[in-house]
């Protein structure tokens, strides 16, 4: 899957590392609950560790025995230097508490355009369910499809409001 960020690659990288960013793009998740930890700088290597509770009105009725009232998702991407060009690869791994579902794979971000940074997830989903593993990865999936694309709308309505505040702080000067 991929993301397309109306940025160019280096200011994509310091939103990724923003932990205001992080809070909001988790918050537009659906999370009732969530906390947010980000290490290094986008100067450098990076992670960021989120966890999020949510609500199990988010998945197949079928599957709320499996995970009980509410969803807990950690989720760690684990962000290399970046090269010359600002581009840089990385990690992802996805864990639900409680339930034997586990996304791993990598990420990259590089300039699609000049003025288009893009974001993408290359993973597997794998769910150690017997009988129901099929199901269970399929509906993992369609969570974590579902959370990037929120988190492309919040990355857009972000950079637009910090374009406007900095040219608000452009014209004041």
């Amino acid at each position: 899957m991929t993301i397309d960020l109306p940025t160019d690659v280096r200011t994509a990288a310091r939103l990724l590392a923003d932990p205001a960013y992080v809070d909001a793009k988790v918050r537009a998740s659906g999370a009732v609950e969530q906390q947010v930890d980000v290490t290094g700088t986008a100067a450098g290597a990076f992670t960021v560790t989120t966890r999020r509770a949510l609500p199990t009105e988010q998945i197949p009725a079928h599957m709320h025995a499996l995970v009980g009232a509410r969803i807990d998702v950690r989720q760690v991407e684990a962000w290399e230097a970046p090269l010359a060009d600002g581009s840089r690869t990385g990690t992802v791994v996805v864990e639900i508490a409680g339930a034997p579902v586990r996304v791993t794979g990598r990420t990259s971000l590089a300039a699609a355009r000049p003025d288009l940074a893009r974001v993408t997830y290359d993973g597997e989903v794998r769910a150690a369910v017997p009988l129901f593993a099929a199901a269970v990865e399929e509906a993992a999936g369609a969570a974590v499809r579902a959370a990037l694309r929120a988190e492309q709308d919040v990355a857009a309505r972000w950079l637009a409001a910090q374009g406007e505040h900095h040219g608000d702080a452009e014209a004041a000067r």
